[in-house]
Order: structure tokens, then sequence, then C-alpha cells
């Protein structure tokens, strides 16, 4: 029996980041997949660890930690002989630039491409507009602008005295979806542009190093690979990374390791138990019951679904 025991959705960041520093170190654990946000129960051992729930746990013999940049900081220096060893650096110089690095990933990165998947995953395929081929992107006016005049001709019509109650509830309701989209745009635009001001730093620091923290693959590059991954693979965001030749560069080595790629299907989720009649809302546990390995994903990808309690990886 594994004595890491890893509790939390592949599809959360946190999970996803420590699932791949596991991958990274050859450290065999169990995957317990907890969906802490749907129904009111959970599982009981769960709650022992976590009595609110939290999107992830880690559980490493008599530690527990649930923050997963320490978690990362964890596995790198608890098993550092095995695995890849560059993950946390050897020198005191190395490993302070991986931690000033770690520390722009936390307090730079994350919020601002959190808040652009959020708004992504919310909005409409064509919302935000796109730049235009000449450069401008004035994507942020032309999408306020239509839902604007939506709900301006909506509250035309009320002001004008409909005797037809329902469609004023439907008028309402338009200008609530619009008013919220509107929202959401603004949101996704401004994180942006903190975003491109980060990532502008990336291209110079990218510039003179292969990665980084300098020329390996550590955990202030990995750090970034959940939230980098969405926002890359969506065309309302990607040219974030593809303007950009030296953070493009860099990415398209972090997000083709192997281990992300093993990481990611993980994340695809299992089928619908026919037979559990739950208005279709996942188990609190699922995963499967094979042994992986992150060389052997290719071949193995395929059985991820079968769908039963535990999964363990050595």
């Amino acid at each position: 029996m594994a004595s890491v025991k890893v509790f939390g959705s592949p599809t959360s960041a946190e999970v996803a980041r420590v699932l791949m520093c596991l991958f990274e170190k050859d450290v065999e654990f169990q995957l317990i997949r907890v969906d802490a946000y749907r129904g009111p129960k959970r599982m009981p051992q769960y709650l022992k660890l976590q009595p609110h729930g939290e999107a992830l746990t880690f559980e490493d013999e008599n530690t527990t930690l649930s923050e997963s940049r320490g978690i990362l900081r964890h596995i790198s220096h608890k098993y550092a002989k095995q695995g890849n060893p560059d993950l946390i650096g050897t020198g005191a110089l190395e490993r302070a630039s991986i931690e000033q690095w770690l520390q722009t990933e936390a307090q730079s990165f994350d919020s601002p491409s959190a808040e652009m998947v959020y708004s992504l995953a919310l909005l409409p395929p064509n919302l935000p507009k796109q730049p235009s081929d000449n450069g401008n992107s004035n994507g942020r006016d032309v999408a306020v602008g239509s839902n604007a005049n939506a709900s301006m001709a909506a509250a035309k019509q009320q002001r004008g005295g409909s005797q037809q109650p329902m469609a004023s509830q439907q008028q309402q309701q338009q200008q609530g979806s619009a008013s919220k989209e509107e929202e959401l745009v603004r949101v996704f635009e401004q994180r942006k542009k903190d975003l491109e001001k980060l990532l502008d730093i990336y291209e110079q620091r990218l510039e003179e190093a292969r990665y980084l923290a300098g020329d390996n693959f550590t955990i202030a590059d990995l750090s970034h690979l959940p939230n980098a991954d969405r926002l890359a693979n969506d065309p309302r965001s990607r040219r974030l990374f593809e303007s950009r030749k030296n953070v493009s560069r860099w990415w398209a080595e972090v997000s083709g390791r192997e281990t992300w790629q093993y990481v990611k299907t993980l994340q695809r989720p299992p089928p619908t138990d026919a037979n559990n009649n739950n208005g279709g809302q996942q188990q609190h546990v699922q995963g499967a019951q094979d042994g992986h390995n992150k060389n052997q994903y290719q071949q193995q990808h395929q059985h991820q679904h079968q769908q039963v309690q535990q999964q363990r990886y050595s």
C-alpha cells in the first residue's frame, strides 16, 4: 500500500500540480478522487483530514498538507534522490532562483490566469472577441456594445408600457444575462492586461535561460502548467503565448513533457454508472484500479475511464 495519498480531482489546478510532481519524482501514490463540491455528503475519512472539504489534501505517512506549492517542495525535498533530480535544484543559488519564480507564479500569475480561465468557461465561444488582423484589439468594446444594445432595446420596450408580463420577464432575464457577460468580459480583459505585463517579463527572462529558474525544468515551471494549459488551448487566449517567441518556445517544452500529458489523461471524466441513479452527479470517490506508469500512458490511457474506488500509481 502506497504511503502517499492524494485526495481531490485531477481537474483541479492544485491537484494537477501535485500529480505531475509525483510522476516527475517517480513516487508511488494513491489518487482518491473526491468531488468536494457536490452534494451534502463527504467521505468520512476525507473529512477527518479536511473538515471544510478543500479541493486538495496530500497525505505522506504522518504528514498532511493542503497547499499545492508547499506539497511540491515537500515531494522534491523528501524524494530528492529519485526521479527527476532537478525539480528543486542542488545549490543555494539555484534553489533561491527556483523559489523566486515559484513565488512569482503564486503571487502574480495564478490569480489573473485563474480568473481568465473562469471567465472563458462561462462566456459564449464568440466572447471575448478576438484581435483583428491589424493588431488592434477592440474586442471588449464590440462584445460589451452588442450586449448593451440588446439591454437598451429591452429597456425601451419596457418604458413603452408593454402589456405582456411574460415578455417583460424574458427581457429582464436577457438584461441580467447581458450584464453578467459584460462583467465577465470586463474581468477577462483586465486580467489579460495584467498577465500580458507579466509574460513580457517572462519573455525577457527566457531570452537568457531555457527555463524560468535556469537551464533545468523545475517546480517553478511545473506550477504554471494547469492554468496556462487552459489558456494556451483556448483560441480566445492562446496568443498570450504564441505572440511571444521565447514564452512560446518555453511553453512548448514544458507542456510537451510526458508527465503532463499523462496528467491530462486523468482529467477526462469517467463514464457515469448506468446503475447509479443519483441525478447524474459523480460519486465522491472514483478512478481506476489498474496500476499506471507515466512511461506507459500512451498504451494505458484508454483504460482510465474504468470506474472504481481508487487509483494506485507506481
